[in-house]
């Protein structure tokens, strides 16, 4: 039963696609554990504050940091593993050939996206890693702690928006192959 429900591999629709997407697949499942140190860390606090009354000053800004910048990495991996947001309502109905039409559009759309919000996020990323005269200086948080996460994040969501841009090139070139050899979904 608990087989049905978890099943220990992924069909093959959920399957990486290609070297790109097996990589991303590889290491969402490594940092993924990142979560349990979160957790782990954010138990010390509680622990630290309530029991001990000696709060830290760095857990809150570490597991925001780290909890972001997971979050941001599960766009492209969920997008490797076919488990992002679609409209079942059309794409269950359709015949083969016109869902691999509509994967096209979606990966077309998706590139017009990730080059538009990359070119947002290094515009932010410029301005959160270097001053006015181009000198390299990270953007801190300004509490007493004052790491620089908000130019880290910044650059991860820069980062992980250029491999999505990569991402859905490679699928929509993969798309348009099995379109020329009408192979199915």
């Amino acid at each position: 039963m608990k087989d049905e429900i978890h099943p220990q591999t992924l069909d093959s629709s959920e399957q990486p696609r290609n070297a790109l997407d097996r990589l991303i697949y590889w290491f969402g499942n490594l940092i993924s554990l990142l979560f349990i140190f979160t957790v782990g860390i954010s138990f010390y606090e509680v622990l630290m504050r309530y029991i001990f009354n000696a709060p830290t000053i760095w857990v809150h800004e570490t597991a925001s940091f780290l909890g972001g910048c997971l979050f941001v990495y599960g766009g492209i991996y969920a997008l490797a593993i076919n488990k992002h947001v679609r409209v079942v309502l059309i794409y269950d109905i359709v015949s083969d050939t016109a869902r691999r039409w509509l994967n096209v559009f979606h990966h077309i759309m998706g590139l017009m996206f990730t080059s538009l919000l990359s070119w947002a996020a290094y515009q932010m990323v410029q301005d959160s890693w270097f001053t006015p005269f181009g000198d390299l200086r990270l953007e801190t948080s300004g509490s007493a702690w004052d790491p620089v996460f908000p130019a880290l994040v910044k650059g991860m969501i820069f980062a992980t928006l250029c491999i999505m841009f990569v991402q859905f090139f490679l699928h929509l070139i993969q798309e348009l192959n099995g379109l020329r050899k009408r192979k199915d979904v």
